[in-house]
C-alpha cells in the first residue's frame, strides 16, 4: 500500500451536485444508500459462501441459482454506489466501513446444510426488503424520485429471488427418502 496520500475528498463528506437536491436531504439519502450498499455486500458474500459449499441432489440447480442471485446483488450494489456518488456522497469501500454500516448480520464461517443456508439467506433478504421499502419512502419523501425508482427495481429483483428460495425450501422433492428412515 502506498504511503503517499493526496486526499481529494474526506470520507463522509457530501458535495453539492447538479442534481439540485438540498445538501441536508442528500445527506439522509446517502446515509441510507451506504447502509443498503453495506447490506448488499454482506448478502453477496453469504450467497457466494453458499454457492461454494452447496452439496446434495439439487447441487447444480442451487449452485447456478445462487450465482445468479449474487451477481444480481453485485450489480445492485454497483448501482447504489454510483447513485450515492451522483448525489455527492462517497460510497463505503473498505470492509471496515461496510461492516460498520451493515444492518444485517452475516452467517458465521461454519458450513451448514443447504436448507439452513437458504433459510439464513431468506431471513437476510427479508430484512433487506424491509430496509429497501423504508429507503424508497425516505428518498421519495425528500423529493428524490430517481433513487426511489432505482431501489424499486432492485426491490422487485430481490423479492423475486426471495420467492424462488421459498420454493426451494418447500418439502416437495423428487429425491426419494432412503429405506432406513
Amino acid at each position: 500500500m502506498s504511503t503517499h496520500k493526496n486526499v481529494r475528498r474526506q470520507k463522509g463528506s457530501v458535495e453539492e451536485t447538479g442534481l439540485r437536491l438540498e445538501k441536508e436531504k442528500a445527506e439522509q439519502i446517502i446515509d441510507a444508500l451506504n447502509s443498503d450498499l453495506a447490506d448488499a455486500y454482506v448478502l453477496y458474500h453469504q450467497l457466494h459462501k453458499h454457492h461454494w459449499n452447496v452439496e446434495g441432489a439439487e447441487f447444480l440447480d442451487i449452485h447456478v441459482f445462487l450465482q445468479e442471485v449474487y451477481e444480481d446483488v453485485e450489480l445492485a450494489a454497483d448501482a447504489v454506489a454510483e447513485r450515492l456518488q451522483a448525489l455527492g456522497g462517497i460510497p463505503h469501500a473498505s470492509m471496515t466501513a461496510l461492516s460498520a454500516a451493515a444492518t444485517v448480520e452475516p452467517e458465521d464461517e461454519d458450513v451448514y446444510d443447504i436448507r439452513t443456508s437458504l433459510t439464513n439467506d431468506l431471513e437476510m433478504m427479508g430484512n433487506i426488503i424491509e430496509s429497501y421499502r423504508q429507503h424508497i419512502g425516505l428518498a421519495e419523501n425528500l423529493g428524490d424520485y430517481a433513487t426511489g425508482q432505482m431501489l424499486r427495481g432492485q426491490l422487485e429483483t430481490i423479492e423475486e429471488h426471495t420467492h424462488h428460495i421459498e420454493h426451494y425450501l418447500e418439502d416437495d422433492t423428487l429425491v426419494l427418502e432412503s429405506a432406513t428412515n
